[in-house]
């Protein structure tokens, strides 16, 4: 398989199709299952509030893992992803009901590099909070 976006259609400032993703303790409960991390403060509200945290959080990798996916959407491809890294910046607090939160993702190409790749650059919300920054995918175009 290989990215379905043209490098010569691609320029500095191209949006990529913003995407939500909603994040309940079901999620949650799922993703300790699949990623094998059960630490309690991804489950346990009063293990969560007793180092500090204003309720269950979801897991970090979930988040990125998440915003990659408005990349990869994208293009095509997820194997045209070369390179990804984030900074997280805040925690995403999942209440305890049936609503959960949401994680608003956008981005946009941010640079054209050489070898047909470009620089995407993501940014990532939950409860009008940046929840992850400096987050950056180089991505192999066709």
């Amino acid at each position: 398989m290989a990215a379905t976006v043209a490098y010569d259609d691609v320029e500095v400032g191209t949006e990529l199709p913003a995407q939500t993703f909603p994040v309940t303790r079901a999620t949650l409960v799922r993703y300790a299952g699949a990623s094998g991390d059960f630490n309690p403060i991804h489950w346990n509200e009063k293990f969560a509030r007793e180092v500090g945290l204003p309720d269950v959080i979801a897991h970090g990798m979930f988040t990125m893992a998440s915003a990659a996916r408005v990349v990869t959407d994208w293009a095509g491809d997820p194997g045209a992803v070369v390179e990804y890294g984030v900074r997280f910046t805040k925690p995403v607090v999942v209440p305890n009901d049936d609503q959960g939160t949401v994680v608003e993702v956008s981005a946009k190409v941010a640079a054209k590099l050489d070898d047909h790749q470009v620089r995407v650059d993501l940014t990532a919300m939950c409860a009008g909070q940046k929840v992850l920054g400096m987050a950056r995918a180089v991505v192999r175009l066709a």
